[in-house]
């Protein structure tokens, strides 16, 4: 049985630099990462006594349905272990990172790796964005159209304010969202844009981002629109790269030259949602989920010193800011507009860059943010540190069911 109380601990950290790379493979970006990790912890290959893969698009992309951990992995000279594959949309690394996490908090081995790649560019444009069609109910497609663009009913669309250009139906689902919080609260979409330049400027001192141009918030205002609040610099990329994370018991860390470094996991949640009403914010899924993290860690949000966020679009980090506590519902926008979450502020909020513009390689998301936290846990972001940083939180959400995620992982480091 699963002791709750055993202690875990983030023992290395890979990344990958995440944008398109057309003259990479999967298996080659899982190596990248998988290898940095390795030599971050100290370990080799064959201290790995259980891997978890995390992939969503390869499937539909290249026909790799099946057992694509166990081909990737196999390149590296992973053999005999136990390798299980994780697709949770979205969500994918976060929820490997979690089965991880439980394999060594049962005992039943000490030293664990996640891993995530994704391989999204390919030639075919209309299949790229393709890929996202099943991340909601397939038999129900109209009604949920329906029910989540219904969200945005009130706010009307200026005009010329919708792009021409294909997109993913999905942007269309987090304009609705922010429409709603428009209505509801009052939101401006220069306090959406305020988001998205502050997400940028926080890129510009990340090596591993797929973007790192700053853009003002009247640059974000005035870029391409994409469909009513959002325009491009909103909006997450398409994305290549890979992630990976290795976790290990007290014992172990005991026996390594680098346990100093170590970053304890102190809550790792993961969460499907309910049949609520939009209304019923409270009881939105990633309110429950990081009330019941919070409380696993003996921690509260007035605790926390930085957070990674899923901002897919710019409304969901303002979302999320109000979900996981930082400030009360509605008081999203006025706390990005205020300077709140940028680096030196009250809460900074994706130090990294974000999916905006450190890029959205959707079955390694997860995991790259929990890379950017153990960096800056450390102590080692350079110019994008966070000053005295000991306990940070990830949110990182998966597909659409009801007028919400399907999954919510919610992760609490400590230092």
């Amino acid at each position: 049985m699963t002791n709750p109380q055993a202690a875990v601990y983030i023992v290395g950290v890979g990344m990958t630099p995440t944008g398109k790379f057309l003259d990479r493979d999967i298996k080659q970006l899982t190596a990248a990462a998988v290898n940095a990790a390795l030599a971050d912890a100290g370990l080799s290959v064959s201290d790995i006594q259980s891997a978890y893969f995390s992939n969503a698009t390869q499937g539909a992309l290249e026909g790799q349905t099946m057992i694509r951990g166990q081909i990737a992995l196999r390149s590296m000279g992973f053999e005999s272990i136990p390798i299980f594959n994780i697709e949770n949309a979205c969500a994918s690394a976060s929820s490997a990172f979690n089965l991880a996490v439980q394999y060594v908090r049962s005992g039943a081995g000490e030293i664990a790796l996640a891993i995530g790649a994704e391989k999204m560019f390919c030639a075919d444009k209309a299949k790229m964005f393709s890929v996202f069609d099943g991340a909601w109910d397939v038999a129900t497609v109209e009604d949920n159209k329906r029910r989540l663009l219904q969200m945005g009913h009130g706010i009307e669309p200026p005009e010329g304010s919708m792009s021409k250009a294909p997109y993913s139906l999905f942007m269309d689902i987090y304009a609705a969202f922010a429409r709603f919080h428009m209505r509801e609260f009052g939101t401006t979409q220069r306090q959406i844009a305020a988001v998205s330049a502050k997400n940028h400027g926080h890129s510009v001192h990340n090596p591993l981002a797929q973007y790192r141009n700053a853009y003002t918030i009247e640059e974000v205002l005035a870029a391409p629109p994409i469909t009513y609040p959002l325009t491009l610099p909103m909006c997450a990329p398409i994305s290549d790269g890979a992630a990976a994370v290795v976790v290990c018991s007290e014992a172990a860390l005991a026996r390594l030259a680098n346990r100093g470094r170590a970053i304890k996991v102190l809550a790792s949640i993961i969460a499907t949602g309910s049949n609520r009403l939009p209304e019923n914010l409270d009881q939105h899924i990633t309110v429950k989920a990081s009330k019941q993290a919070y409380e696993l860690a003996g921690v509260g949000p007035q605790d926390i010193s930085l957070a990674e966020v899923h901002d897919a679009t710019a409304i969901g980090e303002i979302v999320q800011s109000e979900n996981l506590g930082f400030c009360a519902f509605g008081e999203g926008g006025p706390l990005a507009e205020s300077g709140g979450t940028t680096i030196g502020g009250r809460i900074p909020i994706n130090t990294s860059g974000g999916l905006e513009s450190k890029g959205h390689p959707i079955g390694a998301t997860g995991l790259g943010q929990l890379h950017e936290l153990v960096v800056q846990l450390r102590g080692e972001a350079g110019a994008r540190q966070v000053q005295g940083a000991r306990l940070a939180i990830a949110e990182n959400g998966g597909g659409l069911f009801g007028i919400e995620e399907a999954v919510a992982a919610i992760t609490i480091l400590g230092r």
